[in-house]
């Protein structure tokens, strides 16, 4: 049985991570900031007694230090980074962008990954697995960046695929690895009712991935079912 922690657990993929590794009988640790308000994901905790809530807010960066406390004594298999916001608001393209909206945007999709890492890698290192998981987009991409748009969401994902890329090499010689997800279009509140598949599509197939991970992939960006991505 793994233990698995994922963040942003209440809804779309996140939830959907909770649900197939709780029926495939492993442990899962299901943060997000607001527990007593995700009916969904308190459903699902019922029907699986390996399900444990968490609050967690990762943009408070002393609520993952105390989660992390918490859990000091866990060893943590899989660490799935899935929290994430799309800060890019209608009309507040280039001429009249919102900072204060973008900071919030690179603190949540950038830098709360890199920090979850940090945090929780006594935890990992403990583990035989020891794989950091990181949701990132096609949109992160540069080279596949046709259509512009999209600043602030576009460039904290690009800089998450550079900073789980370093993470990568840093952490090379603990055995801990590095995967950079592109989830797919996904048809969730983020994505839309115009997304090309679903979350179950989306999360069958960056499950296999993981369970087929060897270190030797790590810092990898790869499509939800293994097609190499482009940075």
């Amino acid at each position: 049985m793994q233990t698995i922690l994922v963040t942003g657990a209440n809804r779309g993929l996140g939830l959907e991570f909770c649900r197939q590794y709780a029926e495939a009988g492993d442990k899962v640790i299901a943060a997000c900031r607001h527990p007593d308000k995700s009916e969904k994901l308190q459903t699902l905790a019922a029907r699986h007694a390996s399900i444990r809530i968490e609050a967690l807010d990762v943009a408070d960066f002393a609520q993952i230090d105390d989660l992390s406390a918490r859990l000091v004594n866990e060893t943590i298999d899989v660490l799935i980074n899935n929290a994430g916001v799309y800060g890019d608001k209608s009309g507040g393209g280039f001429g009249n962008l919102d900072y204060q909206a973008w900071s919030h945007t690179l603190l949540v999709n950038t830098q709360a990954p890199v920090k979850m890492s940090e945090a929780f890698l006594p935890q990992l290192q403990r583990s035989d697995k020891k794989l950091i998981v990181a949701l990132s987009s096609q949109m992160g991409s540069i080279a596949d960046n046709s259509s512009g748009g999209s600043i602030f969401y576009r460039s904290s994902k690009a800089a998450l695929d550079a900073a789980m890329k370093s993470v990568s090499i840093d952490l090379m010689d603990r055995g801990v690895g590095v995967l950079i997800f592109h989830p797919g279009w996904v048809r969730t509140d983020m994505g839309g009712p115009n997304g090309l598949i679903d979350a179950y599509e989306s999360v069958t197939g960056m499950r296999k991935m993981i369970d087929a991970f060897s270190l030797r992939q790590s810092g990898s960006f790869i499509k939800y079912e293994g097609l190499t991505m482009p940075w």
